[in-house]
């Protein structure tokens, strides 16, 4: 493990409590600035290339999503990258005018701005040293927090298992620290030390990880791997409470097959994270006891386990109250009512695709995207192998469809994770606690 005085210096300012939280994706940081209030103007999507598609590369494609634009529902732009390395997950700095993009394969991370013009963005830098300086590959989550990113992997140079851990690098891109994913714990509880996603809940000083698989797992064809009874044991079991002021973690929480994707509840006043296991298909609440002590339960199935529905997305409401969750082997979006955490029940379901995989509602809640790409070699084959972003109108009844745009026929590849961005018009900075070394000036 390595830190910094800097590092320090930041997170001690993290640990300040946050006023109320008004965003757009209700899957964001707490900390990320200059959110969008109203409707969104664009609709970044991180898309994965396929050979003799298009250029065949990885790229950052732009959709205009705004209802009175006369592109509305189109692609305005599209950049590609070098080569194709399993693109997957995006985040915003800080200050949200630039967008990390990692891939799995050869864990390059894109930074692009799109603060400048956020329908034409431009590749700033790309980074190289993750596998070098942290000992990590497969950048999987990026969480901002001031003048940082937190980047959470899902495997190791050593041996390309599922152990792994946490990369800190500043706002220009450079590396700062790196924090293992504990294996044991100094009481003698056990980990797996595998890693996902990365969620802070400020006002508590706590931060929760998740845990997904390694290198050798999700680059292996589904069908080969599902037949890999050794493999299959391969897929970690385990979340991790953190004392995010020290990065310290505090607890390892047993949440078998797969946790994967964490919200804590926006609404003022809860102190809770739900999140889903995609092989075991299950709801875990995180929250504390009567004694003030976290605990992670299992709360609720999602579809019918036995059937492996796979779900592999979730998105929580602004007021904490429900909660959509995309399963992608049977292709369905489902609504969880939240009113009581502790007991989820779910109250909707609708085929989207015939595989799903991103999720992301407006803050409203008037408007949800859906993506079609998990991973190039867990994707359906054949007709089955839909590639598309889709957007979704809720009343609160039902989901309908506004417009889909066809990855396949465009010729621009898999679509996989969505961001968010607006005119500087339909923006409103927002003022966040821990402005400590933000790191304003563009990457180099």
């Amino acid at each position: 493990m390595k830190t910094s005085r800097g590092l320090l210096f930041c997170l001690a300012a993290l640990a300040l409590p946050l006023t109320a939280a008004v965003a757009d994706e209700t899957c964001n940081s707490p900390y990320l600035a200059r959110l969008i209030k109203g409707q969104e103007d664009y609709l970044h999507v991180w898309t994965l290339g396929v050979a003799g598609m298009g250029d065949g590369a990885d790229k950052l494609v732009t959709v205009d999503v705004h209802p009175k634009s006369p592109k509305y529902g189109k692609v305005v732009d599209v950049l590609s990258v070098p080569g194709r390395g399993e693109a997957h997950h995006m985040g915003f700095s800080d200050d949200r005018r630039y967008l990390w993009a990692g891939r799995l394969d050869d864990s390059k991370i894109f930074i692009f701005d799109v603060g400048t013009d956020p329908a034409k963005p431009k590749l700033v830098k790309t980074i190289s040293d993750l596998p070098g300086k942290s000992g990590y590959i497969g950048p999987h989550t990026f969480y901002p927090i001031p003048g940082r990113m937190l980047v959470g992997t899902l495997s190791n140079a050593r041996d390309h298992g599922g152990a792994t851990g946490l990369a800190v690098y500043n706002n220009q891109g450079d590396y700062v620290a790196s924090y293992a994913i504990p294996t044991a714990m100094p009481g003698g509880e056990k980990g797996d030390g595998y890693g996902y996603d990365i969620a802070v809940n400020p006002a508590r000083n706590v931060m929760l990880t998740s845990s997904f698989t390694g290198h050798r797992n999700y680059m292996t064809e589904l069908g080969k791997l599902i037949a890999d009874p050794a493999a299959m044991k391969q897929f970690g079991n385990t979340m991790v409470l953190w004392d995010f002021k020290s990065m310290r973690p505090t607890k390892v929480f047993n949440t078998p097959g797969a946790p994967l994707e964490i919200r804590w509840s926006l609404n003022e006043g809860d102190n809770w994270a739900i999140t889903a296991s995609a092989l075991t298909s299950r709801l875990w609440l995180v929250r504390q006891d009567e004694r003030g002590e976290w605990q992670a339960r299992d709360v609720a199935p999602i579809g019918d386990p036995a059937k492996t529905p796979l779900p592999v997305d979730i998105s929580i409401a602004a007021d904490g109250k429900s909660l959509w969750v995309n399963t992608f082997m049977d292709g369905k979006t489902r609504l969880f009512d939240l009113r009581d955490p502790a007991a989820p029940k779910q109250v909707y379901e609708k085929v989207t695709g015939k595989q799903v995989n991103m999720i992301s509602q407006s803050w409203d809640g008037k408007r949800v995207y859906v993506t079609s790409s998990l991973l190039a070699n867990w994707d359906k084959g054949g007709a089955d192998n839909e590639q598309f972003l889709k957007l979704f109108s809720w009343d609160g009844k039902e989901l309908r469809e506004q417009w889909k745009i066809d990855f396949t026929k465009e010729a621009l590849g898999r679509a996989h994770h969505m961001k968010f961005s607006a005119k500087p018009t339909g923006m409103a900075s927002v003022n966040a606690a821990g402005s400590a070394d933000r790191g304003l000036a563009s990457p180099r």
